[in-house]
């Protein structure tokens, strides 16, 4: 590995929130539903950095379900980002899983089968969170403990409850908000804002982040 991509501490589990994909097709005069597409290609080689880094999980901000309220052209093309994005994904050595309401039209059909199970088998554990709403997350959760006859953690409970806790979230499009990302899984996250936005990608944008995170006195409130 180089000295470019050593860092004193990586995060064990990363969350990744793409964010500016349609100011950046605006900025080029582009519609703004083209910046998905361009945002896609980013995300696979920031696949491609966390497998060769060796992090062992991701999970990544795909859409949410406050995000289908937008124009009609803009949710058909995140939606299809997302389902590129999977299908060129699984070529890598990762499992994924989708987390997201299926229950709803919003969730791509073609999908179903991420989110009724993991796929692969993979070193990198994959989250794609798509059609995924926080409120829907721990409102399942409330749901089912009520149900539950046995006594077991909250968390076990959720709809992602196969996504752990979160170390660091990095978010790029220059916003300082959680935007209703896995809210419990963040509750101990270290957070890195990136000014660029996510269609600029570029790896180093990523190494500084860890480097910022190994810096980081990691107590857990402890």
């Amino acid at each position: 590995m180089s000295e470019t991509k050593r860092f004193a501490r990586l995060p064990r589990h990363v969350g990744l929130i793409p964010d500016g994909n349609r100011r950046w097709a605006k900025a080029r005069g582009m519609h703004p539903a083209a910046g998905y597409a361009a945002g896609m290609e980013c995300g696979l080689t920031m696949l491609d950095e966390c497998l060769d880094l060796g992090i062992e999980e991701v999970s990544v901000y795909g859409f949410t379900t406050d995000n289908t309220k937008r124009p009609r052209e803009q949710r058909i093309a995140f939606a299809e980002a997302c389902v590129v994005f999977i299908e060129e994904a699984m070529k890598r050595d990762i499992a994924l899983k989708v987390v997201g309401d299926t229950t709803s039209a919003m969730f791509p059909e073609i999908l179903r089968t991420y989110a009724n199970a993991r796929q692969g088998t993979g070193a990198l554990k994959v989250n794609m969170l798509v059609n995924y709403g926080w409120n829907w997350d721990v409102q399942t959760a409330v749901n089912a403990q009520a149900q539950a006859t046995e006594k077991r953690p909250f968390n076990d409970f959720l709809a992602s409850a196969d996504v752990s806790r979160i170390d660091l979230v990095v978010r790029w499009g220059g916003m300082r908000r959680l935007s209703g990302f896995l809210p419990i899984q963040c509750v101990y996250s270290d957070f890195f804002v990136v000014d660029e936005h996510w269609p600029d990608y570029a790896p180093e944008q990523f190494y500084e982040a860890l480097r910022w995170y190994a810096k980081q006195d990691v107590t857990l409130g402890g």
